[in-house]
């Protein structure tokens, strides 16, 4: 079924997948030796810290990744995957993984806080929406080989980064933790045994200060040492009328210090420790429209501000303004997100023979404190929400990579505990009653909801074990097959208990039957008591299989096929309600695994005596009983839990295209078609175009292009079969180009550059149903910079977003389902100066 949506956007013509030439970025040149001996030398740890512009060009000859967790050059590696320097990074100004898919147009990432964040490639990995504990990531994060569980992860900042690897598709007999998406894996730069050192400091409009700092050197003849620090402020891009401060700001801090020893060529022993703290005032949200439900007209969004009003003599409410990106907001709860996180693991590397022993041991945790605006208005309505929470993670792996001449393989053994603790309060306000309930419940009546109280207490434990194992054997020095397994065991088990007070602190009890209309029963329609205890423990034996053949020595065909599963999740959030007995559906305390099949083929070609490169993959991956987010539009009842969709399809082509013509001009293009749809979901939630809408039978699909015309099989469920999956665009791309003459300055050699960096997504809804009011209009940003560079010494201007584009980060739905779309506008152009410094 195709979605007919009204003409609220103008859409992207549905042509081929067109490529647009993006400067190659400092360091990251397209043209890839393959010879052993340049691997040799990039493992030797021979080039030069980045900054120096002649390193710079000699850097780019090869791009070394550890994919399959061995050293070799990207274009030999029978996988798609983008490869991004810590040079690049930096020149572009996308130091976090948020920021990152920017420059790889299959990644997609999603925040409306630190938590409830979405990491996702080719539109596969957690579903999109509020976060749950209880469900696992579908993209792997890793940072010096430690899995980190925590999605927060991705809105802190880059530490002293070597590279950065997206790995696209099922990694599961490859990494640790298994990752039925993809994999980001990001390296960070070591311990040294030459003196060497860095340093960073940015500034710019919106009072823009970012420092960056790092040493590294020797402190015996065995051991040395490597510290690395940086900080990132910047005044918020919205201004709340209501507490006279700009908010959404950044305020940043992260430290990181490793310990190499290595008595020997063959052992090596790496201990590391890292903090990182946020602490801005955000992340709210601003008036984007309002949209008709098929609620009645006196609970629609305009007739009760309107009630407000008429209550309240006097106070005359409106909003700051209707346009999104005048950038004002007026919410009136109070805002925090604060945010820690750090560990410390020790890597041991031990050569054996043909092959090298690693072991990985690691302790994480997550400390998160916010406080939020969850009715997204001026008005108090929800007075307070927050759910902060902790979390410790530990985890070891064992791994074994063997190197022969017609056979390599790795084997590991992962194993893996948690446990996430939250305390979760959400409270009504003294406009709650009106803007709730309809007059029969008590509208006209303020103390029936102001006061009543949710009081969460909740925890999981999860324990995951594998082992796994993939080999790549040459049956002829062209053709190589490449098969790998794991066998998987997941446990885990929650507790979720909330308790409700009335305005006088009483606890209210909402076993049936309620008296009709009553204040209790108006009370246990917005928040009621539930206890939960669930458990579930699932082993499930994955497997792919990779066949390359190398055409000529530089042309590289692949295809591979997977089978794997995303284990088995629990609701931690609550659970929905049985229409029938308006009780707690206890079946819905577990959420099924999914199964995942996976099909790609790719082609890797190097030509212009490999100064240009162009890669090609096309893929299909179809996930039956895909764990999917369940808003259900009312502030606590059904809030959000995670639910089985039926069966999802992700497919579509991607292109990536990199050129070194010389020494001075280098470029590069990437770009994506991705397809991804729910091909069976028939009791999903309805979008809010759909609500309070009439009984129809199972299986009515919803039309949404007449919204008014009911299409729901309840006041809570639609077949939302055929439709987009949210937060994908179809089309993506990105691309850069610099180019650099040889100018003599201040008695310096070296280089003026010029170079240009930009992407483009088309549009893509915001709500896990899609909905005709949040879908988000496609966009494009460019991206510029002007500099010198010689040895040790990098001096630049940049403007970012360059044109001043408006465009939408993310639209949430307002609870209560009375039409109130808000969201987050992107960054406005942002400008400022870089110098930098090396030895």
């Amino acid at each position: 079924m195709t979605a007919k949506y009204p003409s609220i956007r103008r859409r992207v013509p549905a042509s081929l997948l067109t490529l647009s030439f993006l400067l190659m970025l400092p360091g990251q040149a397209a043209a890839e030796e393959a010879d052993n001996a340049a691997i040799d030398e990039a493992a030797a740890g021979t080039a030069v810290a980045a900054g120096q512009a002649d390193d710079e060009v000699s850097r780019g000859d090869v791009i070394i990744v550890t994919a399959r967790r061995r050293q070799e050059t990207a274009q030999e590696v029978p996988v798609a995957i983008s490869v991004i320097r810590g040079d690049s990074i930096e020149a572009t100004g996308n130091f976090n993984v948020v920021k990152l898919q920017q420059l790889a147009p299959t990644l997609q990432v999603y925040t409306t806080n630190p938590r409830n964040t979405s990491v996702n490639i080719r539109g596969l990995g957690v579903p999109y929406g509020l976060t749950s504990d209880g469900f696992e990531q579908g993209v792997g994060i890793y940072v010096d080989d430690v899995y980190n569980s925590r999605v927060a992860a991705a809105t802190f900042d880059f530490l002293d980064v070597d590279q950065v690897e997206v790995l696209r598709g099922p990694q599961g007999t490859l990494y640790g933790k298994n990752t039925t998406a993809g994999a980001i894996n990001i390296t960070t730069n070591q311990p040294t045994f030459d003196f060497e050192g860095r340093a960073e400091l940015s500034v710019g409009n919106l009072n823009y200060r970012q420092a960056k700092a790092a040493v590294s050197g020797p402190l015996t003849e065995t051991i040395a040492a490597r510290l690395a620090i940086a900080a990132t402020s910047r005044r918020g891009t919205l201004f709340n009328v209501t507490s006279d401060r700009w908010i959404n700001e950044q305020d940043n801090l992260g430290l990181r210090g490793q310990l190499l020893f290595k008595p020997s060529e063959d052992l090596s022993i790496t201990l590391s420790g890292d903090y990182s703290k946020q602490d801005p005032e955000g992340y709210g949200t601003a008036f984007v429209r309002v949209g008709r439900t098929q609620r009645a007209l006196n609970r629609q969004y305009d007739a009760l501000i309107a009630a407000l009003n008429t209550a309240n003599p006097g106070q005359n409410y409106s909003v700051p303004s209707r346009n999104v990106y005048d950038r004002l907001t007026d919410i009136d709860a109070s805002l925090n997100a604060g945010n820690k996180i750090g560990g410390a693991s020790a890597k041991v590397k031990w050569d054996v023979g043909a092959g090298t022993f690693t072991s990985i041991t690691a302790w994480r945790f997550w400390d998160w404190k916010p406080e939020n605006d969850r009715d997204f208005t001026g008005a108090s309505i929800v007075s307070k929400s927050q759910n902060p929470s902790q979390q410790d993670q530990y985890s070891q792996e064992f791994r074994y990579n063997y190197s022969g001449d017609k056979l390599d393989f790795v084997v590991g053994l992962f194993g893996f505990k948690q446990r996430i603790d939250t305390q979760g309060t959400e409270q009504q306000g003294p406009n709650a009653s009106l803007w709730s309930l309809t007059a029969a419940q008590g509208a006209a009546n303020p103390a029936v909801l102001n006061g009543l109280t949710a009081t969460n207490t909740q925890f999981l434990k999860s324990t995951s074990a594998a082992l796994y194992g993939q080999a790549s054997y040459k049956i002829t020095p062209e053709l190589t097959i490449q098969p790998g397994i794991r066998i998987n065991y997941d446990k885990k088990s929650g507790f979720y208990e909330r308790v409700v007070t009335n305005g006088a602190g009483q606890v209210i009890n909402c076993t049936p039957p309620l008296a009709a209309n009553s204040a209790l029963a108006a009370q246990c329609g917005v928040y009621q008591p539930q206890s939960t205890s669930p458990s579930v423990s699932d082993w499930n034996f994955s497997y792919d299989f990779n066949i390359n053949y190398k055409v000529t020595p530089d042309i590289l065909a692949y295809a591979t096929y997977a089978k794997t599963f995303k284990t088995v999740g629990i609701n931690q959030n609550g659970l929905p309600l049985n229409s029938a007995t308006n009780l707690p559906e206890l079946s819905a305390s577990t959420v099924k695994p999914e199964s995942v099949n996976h099909f790609e083929v790719g082609l890797k070609t190097s030509f212009f005596n490999r100064q240009a490169t162009f890669n090609l993959s096309a893929f299909r991956t179809e996930i039956k009983n895909f764990q999917a987010t369940v808003n259900g539009g009312q502030f606590g009842t059904v809030r959000g839990y995670l639910a089985n969709a039926e069966k999802v399809v992700s497919q579509g082509v991607e292109a990536d295209f990199k050129v070194r013509v010389n020494d001075r001009f280098t470029a590069y293009a990437n770009g994506a078609y991705t397809d991804a749809k729910y091909k069976k979901f028939v009791n999903a939630p309805c979008p809010p175009e759909l609500s309070g809408g009439t009984l129809q039978a199972v299986g009515a699909a919803p039309d949404y292009s007449q919204p008014g015309v009911p299409g729901a099989l309840s006041p809570r469920q639609c077949d939302i079969s055929g439709f987009d999956l949210p937060g994908v665009s179809k089309f993506a791309f990105s691309y850069g180009a610099e180019a650099n003459a040889p100018v003599t300055l201040l008695a310096k050699d070296g280089q003026i550059y010029l170079g240009v960096d930009g992407n483009y997504r088309s549009h893509w809804n915001s709500n896990a149903s899609p909905s005709i009011y949040t879908d988000v209009k496609g966009y494009g940003l460019t991206n510029f910079r002007v500099g010198f560079r010689a040895d040790g010494f990098d001096v630049f201007g940049w403007v970012r977003n360059a044109f001043d584009v408006n465009y939408i980060e993310t639209l949430q739905v307002a609870p209560g389902n009375v039409g109130l779309i808000a969201g987050q506008p992107g960054d406005p152009q942002t400008w400022g100066g870089t110098v930098k410094f090396s030895f």
